[in-house]
């Protein structure tokens, strides 16, 4: 399925946009099929990601969203505010951040191979953005090398600290106010990979159970942050 026009923003409507946000992937254990431990118990924060997406953007001396140029590539400066490492102390985790966009073959989040890595949606907004949402996506678990990055993704509370490394070893801290699961086909990817409102960083993974039909995970566990300080 093509979701993407040339300049990296849905062909169709966000509600079916990137609905497998992150492959199927899946760890299999001696008793079969795992299902997803990176569920959350509970969701909470909704009304603050509902929030954030009609809020006013920081001051505009903030870095703007990166805005692919014709060939789908980026410029400079978009490359420049890539963001290159996620640290969250929470779960032990300090990983590589790949800038990735549409996988042209599956018109899927094309999220990095190596489950060890998460990958920022370069089409949206970047490390200094002062506006929208910045996008990162990493898998759950994988058949052939295990927990991924994003394994307990969905046992992070409110409050807890999640550090983005930009250019220049810059860091930029942020502190998580919700965490929602959702099915694939029912995301509200409007709020998710909004380039408007105020500034939040969004993570998503995979969640519940899996479909050995399709080989994916039915749902997407998704965090949402805000700038601390």
């Amino acid at each position: 399925m093509s979701i993407s026009r040339r300049d990296g923003t849905p062909r169709h409507s966000p509600g079916r946009a990137l609905l497998l946000l992150v492959p199927g992937v899946v760890l299999v254990t001696a008793a079969g099929i795992a299902s997803c431990r990176s569920q959350p118990a509970d969701d909470f924060g909704a009304p603050a990601v509902t929030a954030l997406a009609s809020a006013p953007a920081s001051p505009p001396t903030a870095a703007a969203a990166p805005v692919p140029i014709a060939d789908g590539t980026l410029p400079v400066r978009a490359r420049a505010d890539a963001p290159a490492r996620l640290r969250i102390p929470a779960l032990d985790l300090d990983a590589t951040v790949d800038a990735v966009g549409i996988d042209p073959a599956t018109g899927d989040f094309a999220v990095p191979p190596s489950v060890d890595r998460v990958g920022w949606y370069k089409f949206g907004p970047g490390f200094a953005a002062g506006a929208g949402s910045i996008v990162v996506a990493g898998h759950v678990d994988s058949a052939a090398e295990g927990e991924g990055a994003f394994f307990r993704l969905g046992s992070l509370d409110a409050g807890d600290t999640i550090t983005l490394t930009g250019p220049g070893g810059r860091t930029r801290d942020f502190e998580v106010v919700a965490r929602e699961r959702f099915r694939k086909t029912a995301i509200p990817l409007s709020e998710y990979f909004a380039r408007d409102g105020a500034v939040r960083l969004t993570l998503i993974t995979c969640g519940g159970p899996f479909d050995p039909q399709t080989r994916h995970y039915r749902d997407n566990v998704v965090v949402t942050a805000t700038p601390r300080g």
